[in-house]
C-alpha cells in the first residue's frame, strides 16, 4: 500500500470515527500494512479525530518500533495477530460504536439475516469472547473467526474490522454500527422480518458475482421446522416471505396448550 495514501487514509478515518462517536476520548486504533513486514499504526495516548500525519508510527510484524516519534498502541498486537492470519487484508481498525457495542455487552452477534446489503458486504457478524485489552488475550477469542469473517464485535470491548485497504476496513465499521442501530429500533417496535433461505441464497450468489468474501452461512437462517415431538415450539422471528408454517398466534396458543397439559399431569 502506498505509505503516503496510508497515512491520509488514516487520519480521514480517524476523524470519522470521532465525529461519528465511534470513539471517545483516545479509544480506538487503526493500521494499514504498507510492505511485506511493516505496519503504519495510530499511537498510543491520542484522540483519534485529531491527530496529524507526525504522529503515526510504522512497527514490524513482531511490534518492533520502526519510525515515528510516537510509540504504538499497546492494542497493536491484535492487528499484527490478524495481518498473520490473513494475508490478504491490508487494513484494520478497532473502534467503540455504541450501538454495536452494546449488542456485544448484552451477548448478541450480529448474525441475522436482515439487510441485503449488510448480507452481501459483510455477512455475519460474530462475538469474540472477552480478552484483557493490550496482551495476547485480545487475539485468542477472535482466532476461530478470523479465516471466514471480517467484522467481530468484541465481548465488552467494542468491534473490530478488516478490510483490502483503510477505507475498505472503515466502512465495514460503519456498515456494522448502522446495521446494530436499525436491528435495535426494530427489536425495540417488536419484532424483525428476517430472510429466508432462498432470499438469502440469492444475495450470496450477488456477493460471489461481485467478487467479494463472506463467510458461510452468510447470516443465522431461522429454523423452519417442526418442533420434534414432545418438544414445546418456541417463537421465531417472521420470515419475510409470509409463508410461516404456523402464525404467531398459533405459536402461543400451542405452546399454552402443551405447558397446561404439564400442568394437569
Amino acid at each position: 500500500m502506498n505509505l503516503h495514501q496510508a497515512k491520509q487514509d488514516i487520519i480521514e478515518v480517524g476523524r470519522r470515527l470521532y465525529q461519528k462517536e465511534f470513539v471517545a476520548s483516545n479509544d480506538g486504533n487503526i493500521s494499514a500494512r504498507i510492505a511485506e513486514d511493516r505496519i503504519l499504526t495510530t499511537p498510543t495516548g491520542l484522540c483519534k479525530g485529531t491527530l496529524a500525519l507526525e504522529d503515526l508510527c510504522v512497527v514490524d510484524l513482531k511490534g518492533n518500533h520502526i519510525s515515528g516519534h510516537r510509540r504504538a498502541s499497546s492494542e497493536i498486537g491484535m492487528h499484527l495477530f490478524l495481518y498473520h492470519e490473513r494475508p490478504d487484508i491490508n487494513a484494520v481498525v478497532h473502534a467503540h460504536p455504541p450501538t454495536a457495542t452494546g449488542f456485544s455487552v448484552a451477548g448478541i452477534p450480529l448474525t441475522e439475516c436482515v439487510l441485503p446489503e449488510v448480507i452481501i458486504t459483510v455477512g455475519s457478524i460474530p462475538i469474540a469472547g472477552y480478552g484483557t485489552p493490550g496482551g495476547p488475550e485480545i487475539s485468542e477469542p477472535i482466532r476461530q473467526y478470523v479465516k471466514d469473517y471480517d467484522a467481530y464485535l468484541l465481548e465488552n470491548h467494542g468491534a473490530t474490522t478488516i478490510g483490502i485497504d483503510v477505507m475498505n476496513a472503515y466502512f465495514k465499521m460503519e456498515t456494522m454500527e448502522h446495521f446494530a442501530k436499525i436491528l435495535f429500533v426494530a427489536k425495540q417496535l417488536g419484532g424483525v422480518n428476517v430472510l429466508n433461505s432462498e432470499q438469502v441464497g440469492k444475495l450470496v450468489q450477488i456477493r460471489e458475482r461481485m467478487g467479494l468474501r463472506g463467510p458461510d452461512p452468510a447470516c443465522l437462517i431461522p429454523d423452519e421446522t417442526p418442533a420434534p415431538d414432545g418438544a414445546i415450539p418456541t417463537l421465531r422471528t417472521k420470515s419475510a416471505n409470509g409463508n410461516d408454517a404456523r402464525s404467531e398466534q398459533d405459536l402461543v396458543a400451542e405452546i399454552t396448550r402443551r405447558v397446561m397439559a404439564e400442568l394437569n399431569k
